[in-house]
């Protein structure tokens, strides 16, 4: 069934006819629009599964979603009318490739188009391997703590041998690791259009074992402190390194594959491309990528690498106070993608990074500042910001993810930045002052990850102060202006009014009940002899087709019949045509014909299913009658089915009839047996 908050989102946004391109990072959607000039913020973010909204330039536009943002991407992707975006197509005739050009066009990007290009590719051959790194870097964690804990000897000291045991579970975070280059050459070499098997094939060859063993070979000669080798290849000279954990080489790589890619399908006849384009780029570009460009990014990521580390050692109280009040503009620029490729680079060539432990401090303060906000909107009963603050302060306490935070709350309430800038510096400070902090692990900066660490204590403080120190500064100076405090409390002065009118409803359905009266849908339970209503009926659902009743545990599918999709009954049917049992919209209605979602007026959303296995019958013998997004009212026809072309076929008639969003409701019942006749009451549902 399609996601509401999937269609929400679209329907908030111009619908899809407004979409030009969708991606999504970690944590919010990446629309590139036709037109955003005129998008309701305001409606966009009551939607509510989506924590923020941030309007960017060139008609980009981010939706934060949180951690389940690439749940709510596959579900916008499944919608019908998002079929264009994905197949490439345009429900206008226009490419996707003219549309972006257009919008580059009137957009104020200017100037700055080739700089945003870089940071997008920079940062969308990242994304994809974040969980990979985070997972990973938990295991180093875990490592760590043991060797605190003294449960085993410091597992990444020169010499030391682990118990096998120990080995094993070594082991399980260096396959991210070592093999990253290949990753990263994969994600950059696709996202700049180059085929990305040859770009993972390419780097591959230098980070064979048969490469390496090159550098050990009579006459290599050992460079950077034995670091590297050179060797004579065919006349010329060959710098051997070990490329684990490397970042550059393979994005420097794949930026010259992609030119050498389009440069080769021009020249070569379309015919023969899918040979002879793969083999001369390889054949071009794996002697240039050992012999040049993977020197080029190792020298020019230690280069970067030794200049933040040159800084670190001459005045670690410095560069621990600047990164975490420098990360806030960062982040949102993008900035912080290079340093996080440096990250990699400090761990693989020193053993260790020094930039993440006042990177935390940032991440804390941040954190903190959403704790304040979340603090103020429980107090002031503001239900939009306390689901967003919820959210976005849970993917960063547990995840280490400060997107929510940054683009949910604080980009849209300016007050927040000098509190959180307090936040920042006051933990900054503090490891400054303590001579700074070290980890042999790539983390997000969490508080999962604190053991990553090797000074925990003083670590712990300084996030603890950054923390604390924005969270304390926004709750005492709050973070709206007064218009935006008007404008949260009129909002809660209508939510009050609606509930009390709900109550009020409430009150007047179930008086007849206290009175002694039998009101037709309303629950009592009896206590000393007093009747109270304990379950309003909210409303009662028809039966989409005459048949005969089969109670939910008897439909031959245990799918259904465990209830994992909901509540519901079965019907088997005795006539051929599915009807909409009430008013409502259709949000799904399957090209097969063997199912369909509806939103009914009432809020409840209702899967019919016609037939078990039926779609496998791939639409024959359906003939369906609605559309996504049609408005339908009881007793519109939605398909008609050959009940022979589905016996034959050996396939089960038995309908269930459910509903998927029964948590939000109270007891769904059952209220018919037996031959029911279309529009005949089928189920109950009940109020919460």
């Amino acid at each position: 069934m399609a996601s509401k908050p999937a269609a929400e989102i679209i329907q908030s946004i111009g619908g899809a006819g407004n979409v030009v391109g969708l991606t999504h990072c970690a944590t919010r959607l990446r629309f590139q629009l036709k037109d955003a000039s005129g998008i309701d913020q305001s409606a966009v973010e009551a939607i509510p599964a989506v924590l923020g909204a941030v309007p960017q330039t060139g008609d980009r536009y981010q939706v934060v979603i949180g951690g389940a943002v690439e749940t709510v991407y596959n579900e916008i992707m499944a919608l019908p009318e998002m079929k264009r975006i994905s197949s490439g197509g345009s429900s206008e005739g226009d490419s996707v490739a003219d549309m972006k050009a257009a919008g580059k066009a009137k957009g104020p990007r200017g100037k700055f188009a080739a700089l945003d290009t870089f940071f997008e590719v920079l940062s969308d051959s990242f994304r994809p391997i974040l969980g990979a790194l985070l997972g990973a870097s938990l295991f180093i964690t875990f490592m760590a703590l043991m060797a605190t804990l003294g449960v085993i000897p410091a597992w990444n000291a020169p010499g030391v041998t682990l118990d096998p045991s120990w080995q094993f579970v070594n082991l399980m975070w260096q396959g991210v690791f070592v093999f990253l280059p290949l990753m990263v050459a994969y994600n950059a070499s696709k996202r700049m259009g180059a085929d990305p098997w040859v770009g993972f094939g390419i780097m591959a060859v230098v980070m064979l074992p048969g490469f390496t063993a090159l550098g050990k070979t009579d006459g290599a000669e050992s460079v950077f402190g034995g670091h590297a080798s050179v060797v004579q290849i065919f006349g010329l000279p060959l710098t051997v390194f070990d490329y684990s954990s490397q970042v550059f080489p393979p994005l420097l790589m794949a930026g010259v594959l992609a030119a050498l890619t389009v440069l080769l399908k021009k020249i070569i006849p379309s015919s023969v491309q899918l040979i002879f384009v793969p083999f001369i780029s390889m054949l071009i570009m794996i002697p240039l990528t050992a012999f040049l460009i993977g020197p080029i990014g190792v020298y020019g990521g230690a280069g970067l690498g030794n200049f933040l580390k040159s800084i670190n050692d001459f005045s670690p109280f410095i560069f621990a106070v600047v990164i975490p009040l420098a990360y806030p503009f960062m982040v949102p620029l993008g900035l912080h993608w290079p340093l996080n490729a440096i990250m990699l680079l400090n761990i693989q060539s020193l053993g260790f990074d020094f930039i993440q432990g006042p990177m935390g401090a940032w991440n804390f303060a941040c954190f903190g500042a959403t704790a304040g906000v979340l603090f103020l909107a429980i107090r002031e009963k503001d239900r939009l910001m306390k689901q967003t603050a919820t959210g976005a302060l849970a993917a960063g306490l547990l995840g280490g993810i400060s997107e929510p935070s940054l683009y949910g709350i604080h980009l849209r309430f300016k007050r927040i930045y000098p509190r959180m800038l307090i936040g920042c510096l006051v933990g900054g400070v503090i490891i400054g002052l303590g001579g700074g902090v070290k980890t042999s692990a790539f983390v997000f900066t969490s508080l999962l990850t604190i053991p990553a660490f090797d000074n925990i204590p003083l670590y712990t403080i300084a996030i603890a102060a950054a923390f604390f120190t924005a969270m304390i500064l926004v709750i005492l100076s709050g973070y709206q202006t007064p218009e935006q405090k008007a404008e949260v409390a009129a909002q809660v002065a209508a939510d009050e009014a609606e509930t009390s009118k709900k109550s009020a409803h409430v009150a007047s359905v179930a008086a007849p009940v206290a009175a002694g009266t039998a009101g037709a849908g309303v629950a009592t339970a009896t206590s000393a002899g007093t009747a109270t209503a304990v379950a309003t009926l909210l409303a009662t659902i028809g039966s989409p087709v005459a048949g005969i009743v089969v109670p939910l545990a008897e439909v031959p599918d245990p799918v259904f019949s465990k209830g994992i999709v909901g509540p519901g009954v079965g019907i088997d049917p005795t006539e051929d045509t599915v009807y909409a049992p009430a008013a409502g919209k259709v949000l799904v209605a399957q090209p097969t014909g063997h199912a369909f979602g509806l939103l009914l007026d009432s809020g409840v959303e209702l899967l019919i299913h016609v037939g078990i296995d039926t779609v496998n019958l791939a639409g024959k013998g359906f003939d369906v009658k609605v559309a996504a997004g049609d408005r339908v009212e009881a007793g519109t026809p939605l398909v008609v089915f050959d009940r022979t072309i589905i016996e034959d076929a050996g396939y089960s008639l038995v309908t269930p009839v459910l509903v998927t969003n029964a948590r939000k409701f109270g007891p769904v019942e059952q209220a018919a047996s037996g031959h029911v006749q279309v529009g005949s009451p089928l189920l109950t549902v009940a109020a919460k």
